[in-house]
Parts: structure tokens; sequence; C-alpha cells
């Protein structure tokens, strides 16, 4: 143990100093800066790392404190619909998207939903969004997550959604008689046809 105290003093003599050791006449190793007779031996030392000290007056370096790292979410998902889904509404072509998040939103966040690509409405702390008259289709849509400054912090995969709308001629088949959507059609029957409206005043 002594020896080793001896030893972490010695490590810290200025690099120009010459460490030297030997055996007393007790048997115990002796070190020392200074040479002595006999059997002294010189030790090599290796440099040591010590920085030199700032000269007085020297300005010192600010220390920039390192940005606080941004807040994260460990999950952010669509809930509905489900990827690859087809969705039957007749002919409203609306859309009900609802998300969620772990943590849930923080404070100052919201939520934005895009639409093949472009935002669909603005973005708002609700995970949930209707969207009305859709084209039919194959759409991509996907949901992010905005920070106070608008950045977008999380965004999901675009998942793709089949909007399916009843078209004017499947309409026809379905109703082919009502007359105040789609008038008069051939493939009514003709007992089911409306009347011609007769005016009154003939020549008028």
């Amino acid at each position: 143990m002594r020896i080793a105290l001896l030893c972490l003093a010695l490590l810290g003599l200025p690099a120009a100093a010459q460490v030297y050791t030997y055996i007393d006449a007790e048997g115990n190793r002796v070190f020392t800066d200074r040479p002595t007779a006999g059997n002294a031996q010189r030790l090599q030392l290796a440099p040591t790392n010590a920085m030199p000290a700032p000269r007085p007056g020297t300005p010192q370096a600010p220390q920039v404190a390192a940005p606080p790292a941004p807040p994260s979410y460990q999950l952010l998902r669509i809930l509905v619909p489900e990827p690859d889904a087809a969705v039957q509404n007749g002919t409203s072509g609306d859309l009900i998207v609802t998300a969620t998040s772990e943590p849930g939103l923080l404070p100052g966040h919201q939520y934005r939903l895009l639409l093949d690509g472009e935002p669909a409405g603005e973005p708002s702390r609700s995970p949930v969004f209707q969207l009305t008259n859709i084209d039919r289709g194959t759409h991509q849509i996907a949901v992010e997550i905005l920070d106070t400054n608008g950045s977008i912090l999380e965004r999901t995969p675009s998942q793709p959604v089949h909007i399916l709308r009843t078209s004017l001629a499947q309409k026809r088949k379905i109703k082919p008689c009502q007359k105040e959507d789609y008038g008069k059609r051939p493939e009514c029957p003709l007992k089911d046809k409306p009347e011609d409206e007769v005016s009154i005043l003939p020549f008028f």
C-alpha cells in the first residue's frame, strides 16, 4: 500500500523531474527524485495528460447548453379505417378517420390528416376526422402530429382506403322511375312512368 501511494505521489511531479528507486539498509524500496549512490535505478514514467491551467485574464469559451430533445411519441397509428379497407357509404362519399397515440397528445400539439399527401382540413386536438364527398376509388391517408411551430413530430405510414360510391347508372337500376332525381327513364316500366304534366293553356 505504501509503495502504491508513493507511486501516485511521484506521478504528480513535474514532467521534467526524474524518479529513482533503490533498496535501503532495512530492505525497503525507496522512491526519490534525487539520484543516490549505490543501486539507485532511474524509472521511466509515462507522460501525463494534465492540461495546462489557463493564464490569468484569458477569456474562457462560453459553455453552450445542449438544446432539449424534442418530445417523442412511442406510438402513432390509424385505428379506423383499417389498411386496405373498402368503405361503402352510398352516394355521399363520407369517411371517418380515427387515430391514436402513445402517450396521448401533449400540450400545444395537434393532429393533422393527410388525404393523398395533402392536408385534409385544419389541424386539431381531436384524433377523429370526418371527410365528405370523397371521389370513388383508392386514396392514401396518413396522420401527423405537429408541434406548436407546425413542425412534424410523428407521422404514420400512408395506407390505402377504397371508397365505394353508388354510380348514377346503379341508382337508375335501383329506382328507375324516380322522376325527382333521374327524370323519365327508358328502363322505367311503362305503367310506372310519371304522367306528363298537361297545361290547361296549351297555346301559351
